[in-house]
């Protein structure tokens, strides 16, 4: 009887199993099926151009979608702050961003900096505040490849750098100019996971200084895209070349969907340098007014 009872067991067990199994595998399925749906919806969307899929970073963002259609939009309003060790750095930011033809984007950016003490400190000289400058951009995506899950894209930014707000008059508004092309590649490895690369020199000329400071920004990026959904985790890696001096941060970072239209990112940075002091942290609000899904 001993025997009998262990091999009915046995076989409950192994059907168990076999149950928990199969149930995992119909989540898998469900799981596939739904991300190439969503994947297809947003690559072949019916009357426009074909494109890529691609995670795209929350500090350093993209000046819009590559492979971008013409009338996609989107508002930006990010605050950040980075704790320093006589006082705070307060940031912030509203942008917007549109393509008016096909895989052509601009957008339109004014970034605030603001200082403050920190509670219980002693009372040091503050950084005056910054309304940092009016900033314009472009990126052309000038390769799509579907095959390769790939888009290439080459952009420009110019900003228009404003004197301190204290110092703001109204016939003496802009102190400088800064000039940064750049370059991008971005690579769909499979279904979720993402990489990008986004590169270019930076120079910028003050009107009262009659030298130049340039610099080469290399950000590397990494994302997991949960399947179906527009959501990930992933890491930012920005470097700067200054004076043959590489300046890396480690941002990492996640986007959560809050609704069709609403999306919000979390960002954290850690620096790796002595010369860039303090831990940071980082909020995006991400709003498509015309983005829907058809899933």
């Amino acid at each position: 009887m001993k025997y009998f009872w262990a091999i009915a067991i046995g076989i409950i067990l192994f059907s168990g199993d076999l149950l928990a199994q199969s149930e995992r595998d119909s989540v898998r399925e469900e799981n596939i099926l739904k991300d190439s749906l969503f994947i297809e919806e947003i690559e072949r969307k019916p009357g426009g151009k074909a494109k890529v899929l691609h995670a795209e970073p929350l500090y350093i963002d993209l000046i819009r979608d590559l492979g971008a259609r013409a009338g996609e939009k989107e508002w930006n309003f990010a605050g950040g702050m980075k704790a320093g060790s006589n006082y705070n750095e307060y940031e912030a930011l509203v942008e917007y961003e549109w393509a008016p033809i096909d895989r052509l984007g601009f957008e339109i950016e004014v970034p605030f900096t603001l200082f403050g003490q920190p509670a219980g400190e002693a009372a040091s000289t503050l950084p005056a505040n910054r309304m940092e400058s009016l900033k314009l951009a472009t990126q052309w995506s000038f390769l799509v490849s579907e095959k390769y899950s790939t888009t290439l894209a080459l952009g420009y930014i110019h900003e228009f750098e404003f004197v301190n707000l204290n110092e703001l008059r109204f016939d003496d508004i802009f102190k400088g100019n800064l000039y940064n092309p750049f370059f991008i590649a971005a690579k769909r490895w499979g279904r979720n996971f993402h990489t990008l690369l986004y590169t270019g020199p930076r120079f910028l000329k003050e009107f009262d200084n009659p030298n130049w400071e340039r610099s080469f920004e290399i950000n590397t990026n990494f994302h997991y895209m949960i399947s179906g959904t527009r959501n990930f985790i992933g890491v930012e890696i920005n470097k700067e070349v200054v004076e043959r001096q590489l300046l890396t941060v480690f941002r990492p970072q996640m986007r959560v969907a809050i609704s069709e239209k609403l999306m919000i990112g979390i960002v954290s940075g850690i620096p790796i340098n002595r010369e860039i002091k303090g831990l940071s942290s980082f909020v995006r609000i991400i709003y498509e007014p015309d983005f829907k899904a058809m899933h």
